[in-house]
């Protein structure tokens, strides 16, 4: 698959001053791939690259973090390509005719979905114990020490319903597995056996929703998927259902999801991503008392960021090894992903 390790030539490529790369590849890191590579201490830029054109045309093994520019990649600026490592998330957008000219193109976002996993996690956990409408009524003296201060169910026998079965909602549904939870999962390409190992039941977007006392949207960015959630979908929700949304904006009918907050003040929305992003000054998404949102903090950040890099590394041992690549994308993943 590779050359010998004692001859691979490696680099890193970002854009200008992005603080990003030495964030996931400090000097440790650098080390470990230094033992099996020559590498260019040099970060490859739009700026550098005509002036360090012959470290470029050697570079066997890139690696790459979000931001940086893949349209730099071209065959006569890396002749001697093997592997691109992409430290973030979908290689979707750069990916295509890197492997149609034989490069390999490894991304990280298996190690990002455990950050957003953790994340969705926590919300699931605490919006069943009905942490979220609590909160908003304790600000009030007199109903926290009243009946009236809202419970959820908690944590035993609840019906829990994720969108998209990718890397996110599979690691999900594993961690759900030890809490005494049911978990309806929505996802056409997902097999019987394959739910039965994740211990989920196939549903339907419409049971999912009229199930479940929290719905957790975890669909692909694609665009035929685009404001699939809409009215009908929440104004069938449970009473005091939770809404849960670390996917993509794209996908809610932002219009809908507002009337339904606006309808129903036992409904709870928790919006890590919306569309646009961040919402329009004055958007209703900022007044209304039962959305809570956050900014795009469920993936990867500050020290998460390290986990990526060493799965990437991970990687590249194997391919210095002569090991087969375990996360390699190809021409028909890339169809499934965001």
């Amino acid at each position: 698959m590779n050359s010998s390790p004692k001859t691979i030539r490696a680099s890193f490529l970002a854009r200008v001053d992005c603080p990003l790369v030495d964030k996931i590849f400090d000097e440790s890191r650098r080390e470990r791939i230094a033992r099996h590579a020559q590498l260019n201490p040099l970060v490859l830029t739009p700026d550098n690259i005509e002036k360090y054109r012959n470290e470029a045309a050697q570079t066997e093994v890139l690696f790459t973090c979000w931001g940086s520019p893949h349209e730099l990649l071209t065959p006569d600026r890396f002749p001697a390509l093997r592997l691109v490592l992409f430290s973030g998330g979908s290689v979707k957008a750069f990916a295509r005719p890197l492997l149609k000219r034989g490069v390999h193109v490894v991304g990280a976002r298996a190690a990002n979905a455990i950050a957003v996993t953790h994340f969705c996690l926590a919300q699931i956990i605490l919006a069943c114990k009905g942490y979220f409408r609590n909160t908003q009524m304790c600000r009030d003296a007199e109903t926290m020490h009243s009946p009236k201060c809202f419970t959820g169910p908690g944590l035993y026998g609840e019906k829990i319903a994720l969108l998209g079965m990718g890397a996110v909602a599979r690691e999900l549904a594993l961690l759900l597995k030890s809490f005494d939870l049911e978990v309806l999962a929505v996802d056409p390409y997902l097999t019987p056996a394959e739910a039965g190992e994740l211990g989920v039941k196939l549903v339907t977007n419409e049971e999912a929703f009229a199930k479940a006392y929290i719905v957790s949207n975890h669909l692909p960015n694609l665009p035929e998927l685009k404001g699939v959630l809409d009215r009908k979908l929440f104004f069938s929700m449970r009473p005091n259902a939770t809404f849960i949304n670390t996917g993509r904006g794209a996908q809610v009918n932002e219009t809908d999801l507002i009337e339904m907050a606006r309808t129903r003040p036992d409904f709870t929305a928790l919006l890590d991503v919306t569309e646009p992003e961040p919402p329009v000054v004055g958007s209703p998404l900022y007044e209304l008392p039962n959305v809570q949102l956050s900014s795009h903090i469920a993936g990867a950040l500050n020290d998460e960021v390290h986990r990526q890099g060493d799965f990437v590394i991970e990687e590249f041992e194997r391919y210095a090894a002569g090991q087969p690549l375990q996360h390699a994308d190809t021409l028909e993943t890339l169809d499934r992903l965001a």
